[in-house]
């Protein structure tokens, strides 16, 4: 998958942003990146850290606004499992959709 020059970054507010924690399990991967509109599509921009049993997960702060993702496993892009929501890509595939929110 190649860079998505159709970016979701309606943010709402620049100034704010969350907390965010990706988890991702995969007892056989080597590596396990994500890859977004958030990092302009360089996964190497956010490595997640393996935990024992395959569970893979990266802490980091966005701010409010929606994104398109996918994750790198292993250096092929993917959906992510346990997002509320895909949307198609312009080269076949899926992306993920993330809603990062202000919690008051």
């Amino acid at each position: 998958m190649k860079q998505n020059h159709n970016h979701v970054n309606s943010r709402s507010d620049e100034s704010k942003a969350e907390p965010v924690r990706f988890e991702f399990t995969h007892p056989t991967a080597s590596t396990v990146c994500i890859a977004g509109t958030f990092n302009n599509w360089h996964p190497e921009a956010k490595p997640m850290r393996l935990l024992p049993g395959g569970h893979w997960v990266k802490d980091t702060v966005l701010a409010v606004g929606s994104y398109e993702y996918c994750l790198v496993v292993d250096g092929k892009y993917m959906p992510d499992p346990l997002a509320r929501e895909n949307v198609p890509n312009p080269f076949g595939g899926m992306n993920s959709v993330l809603k990062v929110s202000q919690h008051v």
